[in-house]
């Protein structure tokens, strides 16, 4: 009797496993609930102004070699930060320099890009011209830009998660968060 129902459970495991509509659960993500969009302006104290969304706030770069004005737009519901660097041009060599700088930080993450976009910026109204980046794939940044007046101001930034790289699961707040670089761009001003 024992022996007969061995081969029976045996017999049905085997019949069970012939099923080829089984696939295993993709791996998921948890749900983000992003905020509604608002923004105010920025105190800097420094010779540029923007306005920056109200779940985020500026507050001063204090690493060691961190200059005046440099700044960090914290953004702490999505553990991300967007890093300010300012600098006052005082010839056109500085410019070149600064402006190759940036386009050298950007490319350093080609090993794990698969793209990089780029995009000029340009408002003549405010004298405010410049690059903004793209950077995809799992890399460590990757949303960067600069704009400058091209003689006495340069403000570049960069965008970075403290997380591990994994485009899929940061791509929805990525979007949303781009979406304030583009109004901070659209509301920056020079002193």
């Amino acid at each position: 009797m024992r022996k007969g129902l061995f081969v029976f459970c045996i017999i049905a495991i085997l019949v069970s496993c012939q099923n080829s509509d089984y696939s295993p659960k993709p791996r998921g993500y948890h749900r983000i609930d992003l905020p509604k969009k608002s923004y105010h302006s920025a105190a800097t104290g420094c010779p540029y102004d923007f306005e920056i969304p109200s779940y985020a706030f500026l507050d001063d770069d204090i690493h060691q070699q961190s200059q005046t004005c440099w700044k960090n737009l914290k953004f702490p519901q999505f553990n991300a930060t967007l890093h300010i660097s300012y600098f006052h041009i005082n010839s056109q060599a500085t410019f070149a320099q600064l402006t190759e700088d940036a386009r050298t930080f950007v490319f350093k993450h080609t090993s794990k890009a698969s793209a990089i976009d780029q995009q000029t910026i340009r408002f003549e109204d405010r004298g405010i011209y410049g690059l903004q980046y793209e950077i995809k794939g799992n890399t460590a940044s990757n949303a960067q830009f600069y704009v400058s007046d091209s003689c006495t101001h340069y403000l570049r930034g960069a965008l970075y998660f403290n997380e591990k790289p994994n485009v899929d699961s940061i791509q929805p707040v990525l979007n949303f968060i781009k979406q304030d670089i583009d109004h901070l761009l659209n509301t920056l001003t020079w002193k």
